[in-house]
């Protein structure tokens, strides 16, 4: 949150573009004669029974009627940001044989390959084809190659393409038969809303499909996955099969999995739709001073930015009034006290904010945490707050080099922040309010990366806000990522979205819900929160800062994920009826536009 007016400060981190410079023109080899003891070993090659055996990135392969180059079907697949819709399958061959691979494609930058021949992997593409063309290539396995994997993918940026009657001629493999029946299936983590379960590997299963009452709820290649979006408090069933290139084992036993109760920290205490802003009451800027009395109705949680700590790693928070020569209107302690309390007897919730763009807080030694709760024990008591709200941005949070898994953190900054939260839930009790407002920097952006990667090199700070929001998502009742002052963000879609318009709210908050595996690994995938733990986060106006949606897109994007209607382009993972509401930053730069935006929230949600 910006404590001045205006600034232009992009906190995304931005895709990097690589050039490409493609030879023009590629020869298409004839194909030879098979000789008669030589086979067709690919499996639906022309995709007359959908993708069965074929495995393709995200979301960009589908099965198509027309236009097909032989049969009734073809595969029709669309490059999406960095995806280059590369759809694979693992075919079983003999050592020492010569193999032909050969396809027929339509469109531009189509590509046609194996690799794993144990040998030189080979491939061929062609530059652009406005019609079916046949693409060829041939290679001869290792002395100890017994399987290879053949593939077809398109360019970045280019349109969708399409790939029929795929073959790979040469001797037959030896036969794969169904791998056996997973066992040990067991549950190895459970929330409110997720239940993280894990199996015993089966030798020579290539991937597994987990089951939730009987429907397919995941499919993964190693022996563990998570499924989010559950019910808090009720029981589920799961079972596990394993699958390799001959088909699908038998499920496995059923285990049973009763996710925790709800309640989110306070959650409960908060109207079904719920409206946050943030009240400069420790500064001014070019949006006014706004005293507590003063604060409208439409407000149902008010955050006091902010505290800050007195040096960056003391932990050592303190907060206090604008003071009088800043803000002349200012209002003393004793009036501002009292105005809280009206608040709170009207319904309403008034947090301390912690951080906001000036405040950089660390709690980098144990020393640190035990001076953040003592010092934000006594903000919360002296003012009679409901809770905490957490807004650290900047440098507070990052990943120490090694730090990969965000389900179990080691970076000290992660790890006491972590353990000072959950101290303070433990005093105040379960009406302790606990929300969050990250930028998406910090939680989307870990879709594609987190920390400073399994190689280093990256921002140690991309996602280093999963773990928090993990490990307290049994205690958090908001958590409201700024949706501004980002840069482009990739979404489940695989395509970058931009602040400003609907489609970014959409997507960004569909990641929340959804849940999505961490840096692109789907054996560690971040679970969806709950909708009424989940509120969009919006500048109140164009003054507020980058990124600013008119009032006509936030609507669409509150149709779009509560009723699933205007969603345009992007199709979310479900209709999220419960989500909770909208934040802003802030109160005063609402009042300065003229409650432009508390009058939409108001106006949409019948208020």
């Amino acid at each position: 949150m910006e404590r001045t007016g205006p600034t232009v400060r992009l906190s995304g981190l931005l895709a990097a573009c690589t050039a490409a410079v493609l030879a023009a023109g590629a020869l298409v080899a004839t194909a030879p004669a098979a000789s008669a003891a030589d086979v067709d070993v690919a499996r639906n090659g022309g995709f007359e029974s959908g993708l069965d055996g074929w495995s393709c990135t995200a979301a960009s392969g589908a099965v198509v009627s027309t236009p097909v180059h032989g049969g009734t079907k073809a595969l029709k697949a669309t490059p999406a940001g960095s995806d280059n819709a590369k759809c694979s399958q693992s075919v079983t061959v003999k050592p020492n044989s010569r193999y032909t691979l050969s396809a027929w494609v339509q469109g531009s930058h189509v590509y046609l390959g194996a690799t794993g021949t144990g040998t030189t992997d080979v491939s061929t593409w062609t530059q652009s084809s406005g019609a079916w063309k046949q693409l060829t290539t041939t290679f001869t396995t290792g002395p100890g190659t017994t399987s290879v994997s053949v593939y077809t993918h398109g360019w970045y940026g280019t349109p969708a393409h399409y790939v029929d009657d795929l073959t790979l001629v040469g001797p037959g493999g030896d036969p794969v038969t169904l791998p056996a029946v997973p066992a040990g299936l067991r549950t190895t983590a459970v929330t409110s809303s997720s239940v993280a379960l894990s199996w015993n590997a089966v030798p020579g299963a290539t991937g597994y499909h987990l089951y939730r009452g009987g429907t397919r709820a995941a499919t993964v290649t190693g022996n563990s996955a998570t499924v989010s979006g559950l019910t808090a408090s009720t029981a589920y069933s799961f079972q596990v099969s394993a699958t390799n290139q001959a088909g699908e084992s038998a499920k496995s036993a059923a285990v049973t999995a009763t996710t925790t109760a709800g309640g989110g920290g306070g959650g409960a205490q908060l109207p079904a739709r719920a409206l946050v802003g943030y009240l400069h009451s420790s500064f001014a800027n070019g949006s006014g001073y706004t005293r507590m009395a003063d604060v409208p109705d439409s407000w149902d949680v008010i955050n006091l930015a902010f505290g800050e700590p007195t040096t960056v790693t003391s932990g050592d928070i303190r907060f206090s009034l604008c003071p009088v020569a800043e803000c002349p209107n200012v209002e003393s302690e004793a009036q501002f006290k009292a105005a809280i309390k009206a608040k709170q007897a009207a319904g309403k919730k008034v947090l301390i904010s912690i951080g906001g763009q000036n405040g950089q807080v660390q709690l980098a030694s144990t020393a640190a945490r035990d001076a953040f709760v003592t010092s934000v024990s006594k903000i919360i008591d002296t003012y009679g707050l409901d809770g905490l709200d957490i807004d650290f941005e900047g440098h507070s949070l990052s990943l120490n080099t090694g730090d990969t898994d965000f389900r179990n953190p080691t970076s000290p900054v992660i790890v006491n922040l972590i353990s000072a939260v959950k101290t303070l839930k433990a005093k105040y009790g379960s009406g302790f309010v606990l929300t969050m407002a990250p930028e998406t920097f910090f939680v989307q952006l870990g879709y594609q990366f987190y920390g400073s990667g399994p190689w280093g090199g990256q921002d140690p700070r991309a996602g280093a806000y999963l773990p928090v929001i993990h490990a307290l998502r049994d205690d958090l009742t908001l958590l409201h990522v700024q949706d501004y002052n980002s840069g482009p963000i990739m979404g489940l879609d695989n395509q970058y979205h931009t602040m400003g318009g609907a489609d970014f709210h959409i997507a960004m908050t569909d990641m929340l819900l959804a849940g999505f595996p961490v840096a692109g690994d789907t054996s560690r995938v971040f679970p969806g929160l709950r909708p009424e733990q989940v509120a969009i986060g919006l500048p109140a106006s164009s003054q507020a800062g980058n990124g600013h949606t008119p009032p006509a897109e936030v609507n669409k994007a509150l149709n779009c994920l509560i009723k699933k209607t205007d969603c345009g382009s992007y199709q979310t993972h479900g209709t999220w009826s419960g989500l909770r509401g909208l934040m802003t930053w802030s109160i005063n730069w609402d009042r300065f536009n003229n409650e432009e935006f508390s009058r939409n929230f108001d106006s949409y949600f019948g208020n």
